[in-house]
């Protein structure tokens, strides 16, 4: 019985033991059965680096073409293909890769018309566009097997348009993990295709969509 007493009082002392040595000043570290719950210092904010985005924040990009007025009006004066990244034209709208793009497949639906009203458009306008961004999805589904889509637009400067003078939709792919719509904000690695050979593989799906 003395035997058998000893070991639960020394079975209870080793708990507290255990107790008291995972509560540490500061309360930085906590401990069970030998698992950490918490890291040894405080968890700091993964950095995601993307310095090729700072040609559009200085307004004069280096990998793309130059222009003097509006940039999506001047992208129609092109020839389609990898210097202007326009992957598919209507009478009224056409599709191009955002070369500043959130995520891989990145797209942008704009209206042929240079206008900044969005009430102006007219109803052929909107169902063009409504055709395209359809086609977008579509495409982006076949060629890179997006999950799911961010749709929408940026109206006015003081809403987050980068091109505040030219309507635009952006069609923004997403993937089951990718966590938000910028994955900067979370502690994730972001692995991303040339823009190059993912315009000529959506391209290729477009054309094949008609």
């Amino acid at each position: 019985m003395a035997g058998k007493r000893n070991k639960q009082v020394s079975g209870r002392a080793r708990t507290k033991t255990h107790r008291a040595s995972s509560r540490k000043p500061g309360g930085s570290r906590l401990r069970m059965r030998g698992v950490d719950l918490q890291p040894e210092s405080p968890r700091t904010r993964a950095r995601l680096w993307a310095p090729w985005r700072m040609d559009y924040i200085k307004g004069h990009a280096t990998n793309g073409p130059a222009f003097q007025g509006c940039v999506l009006c001047e992208l129609l004066r092109m020839d389609d293909g990898d210097g202007n990244l326009v992957l598919c034209r209507t009478g009224n709208a056409y599709v191009v890769m955002n070369r500043y793009p959130y995520t891989n497949g990145h797209l942008m639906v704009v209206p042929r018309r240079h206008t900044s009203d969005f009430t102006s458009l007219t109803a052929e306008e909107t169902a063009g566009l409504m055709e395209l961004i359809q086609k977008s999805v579509a495409a982006l589904q076949q060629s890179i097997r997006a999950q799911g889509f961010n749709v929408g637009m940026n109206i006015g400067r003081i809403a987050g348009a980068g091109i505040d003078e030219h309507l635009h939709f952006h069609v923004v792919p997403r993937w089951n993990g990718d966590t938000n719509f910028m994955p900067v904000l979370a502690d994730v690695n972001l692995v991303n295709d040339h823009l190059v050979p993912s315009y000529r593989l959506i391209r290729e799906t477009m054309k094949k969509l008609g």
